[in-house]
């Protein structure tokens, strides 16, 4: 899959364009640069294709490539990192994935 991931800022979440269909993880930025995913959906159309493995590395590529720190809210994301612990340089203080 190589669609590319759209910040779109207005509405503050991340985009992924995949078959007509956009699946998106919702943030927050705080003062210290911090960015807080809230929640992520994927459509049911794009439900086992992968789509959300994509739009959730994708994601926390720009986090890495932007400088941010991480604060995993959304389930999705958390359970992501669990199963991929090499993200964990991003955590912000406070947050880590047990």
């Amino acid at each position: 899959m190589d669609n590319q991931l759209f910040r779109n800022e207005e509405k503050k979440r991340f985009e992924l364009e995949v078959d007509g269909h956009t699946a998106f993880i919702e943030y927050l930025i705080d003062k210290d640069h911090v960015m807080y995913l809230t929640h992520t959906e994927v459509p049911a159309a794009l439900g086992g294709k992968g789509v959300g493995k994509n739009i959730v590395e994708q994601t926390l590529n720009y986090l890495k490539d932007n400088n941010f720190k991480l604060a995993p809210l959304c389930p999705f994301v958390a359970a992501y990192l669990k199963r991929n612990p090499g993200w964990e340089f991003l955590l912000a203080n406070g947050y880590h994935i047990g």
